[in-house]
């Protein structure tokens, strides 16, 4: 043993000698190897993390497209509107577990929808590749079906037509209006993307070749850059409003909304309010008439799910009094049951008349409309009543021990389910005071 020390000891001296060994190198370079050891699992628990979000948003988005490849086989209650649902004592039925941002993070949707469509157009009867019958054009254009999106759509191009609708509008002083619009360029970039929606007065014929047609009303032209508003009236001066929000974007699903309350218009997209005039309008104009107008080499657009309701219902009275309040102001996605940002404001409405009257307790009912099948629309319509209850519970801090659920799926309905406009009518939530 003794032996085999020395014979160590002159092995070490020797490499030290010759610089075979760098004794400090190595203490240098085990520090630094360790330093990079920590480094690198640091980095690994990062990526670990990313990934897992990453992976939980696909595994999201998987399950969302399962959800709309099942209501896309049942057609059901669809479009834009209401229902959502938690359902009774005895009868719970399992809420969707997505998660999903905070309502209370878009209180810039303020506008309440009423209890009465007016108009709806989602051009459902109209045959792919014919131009919709309710509509005329002075250019070209026809319904089309896109990859992404579901439904019908009238595709407009950018070669300065306007499309009318052909239908005399009978609206009241305070009316929202809402549409989608997805807008394409083959020949141009973003930056040109830009389209026209007119809302006026006029007794004269359909396409009236004028930038501000009619006698009086208004003009909304989005763009990639910013959104213009302009009003005219024989005793009003032009009235220009404009945000600087970029809000058209292209390939995606733009949502707009207007709501006229006299002469104050406002406008809403892409999560915000972005233009807001309290004067903006002329006094007393009725509103007849409805098109959308292409700025020449300004893309391609496709426009869909058009509707016109009242506004801000009297939602005290309905409920407390009535004891029944209809609402078209609660949005989902086509077959899906999670509550969209749009319906804060509707839903607020709701909150405080609770709020006010502590003893009050209500029961949350879902409708849908006979498109598809019986069962999944009575499904469905359970669920989105389910998540409406949850989001007054979540976000507006109500109480549930106050809020009982259902569901009537398509087995109560309010008109023929025999076009869209009374189709649309039939997709709603209701508010029943117990």
């Amino acid at each position: 043993m003794k032996h085999l020390v020395i014979l160590l000891a002159i092995i070490f001296m020797s490499a030290v000698t010759y610089g075979q060994i760098d004794l400090g190198g190595k203490i240098k370079q085990k520090a630094q190897d360790k330093l990079e050891q920590k480094t690198d699992n640091t980095i690994d628990k990062g990526f670990n993390k990313t990934e897992e979000g990453i992976n939980g948003v696909f595994k999201k988005k998987d399950n969302d497209k399962e959800d709309g490849e099942k209501s896309d086989e049942t057609k059901d209650a669809t479009n834009d509107s209401n229902t959502d649902g938690n359902s009774d004592e005895n009868n719970e039925t399992e809420v969707t577990k997505t998660s999903t941002p905070s309502l209370q993070s878009y209180t810039k949707y303020d506008f309440v929808p009423g209890d009465q469509i007016l108009f709806y157009e989602d051009f459902s009867q109209d045959a792919i590749g014919d131009f919709p019958a309710m509509w005329t054009t002075d250019g070209t254009g026809e319904v089309r079906t896109l990859n992404n999106f579901p439904g019908q759509w009238l595709y407009m191009n950018g070669d300065g037509s306007a499309y009318c609708l052909m239908k005399d509008l009978v609206l009241p002083k305070n009316f929202i209006v809402e549409f989608d619009v997805v807008t394409h360029n083959e020949s141009a970039d973003a930056d040109a993307l830009s389209f026209c929606f007119n809302l006026y007065s006029s007794d004269k014929d359909w396409l009236i070749d004028a930038s501000w047609p009619g006698t009086a009303g208004f003009y909304v032209n989005p763009s990639y850059y910013r959104t213009t508003a302009k009003a005219h009236a024989p005793d009003l001066d032009f009235v220009e409003l404009a945000s600087d929000v970029r809000i058209l974007e292209e390939g995606k699903l733009n949502h707009f909304i207007f709501w006229v309350q006299n002469r104050r218009l406002r406008i809403y997209v892409a999560g915000q309010k972005i233009i807001d005039g309290p004067t903006a309008l002329a006094e007393g104009i009725i509103y007849n008439r409805l098109r959308f107008h292409m700025w020449g080499e300004a893309g391609q657009h496709f426009v869909s799910n058009i509707k016109i309701t009242t506004a801000a219902p009297d939602t005290r009275s309905k409920l407390l009094t009535e004891g029944k309040l209809i609402s078209y102001g609660i949005y989902f996605d086509s077959g899906k049951d999670v509550v969209k940002a749009e319906s804060y404001g509707a839903l607020n409405d709701i909150a405080k008349v609770l709020k006010e009257n502590p003893d009050v307790k209500i029961k949350v009912v879902g409708h849908t409309d006979a498109d598809g099948d019986d069962a999944s629309n009575m499904d469905l319509s359970k669920r989105r009543a389910a998540n409406v209850k949850n989001a007054l519970v979540k976000d507006f801090a109500i109480d549930g021990g106050r809020i009982e659920t259902d569901g009537s799926g398509e087995s109560q309905p309010i008109a023929p389910n025999d076009n869209p406009e009374n189709k649309s009518k039939n997709r709603r939530v209701e508010f029943l005071k117990l």
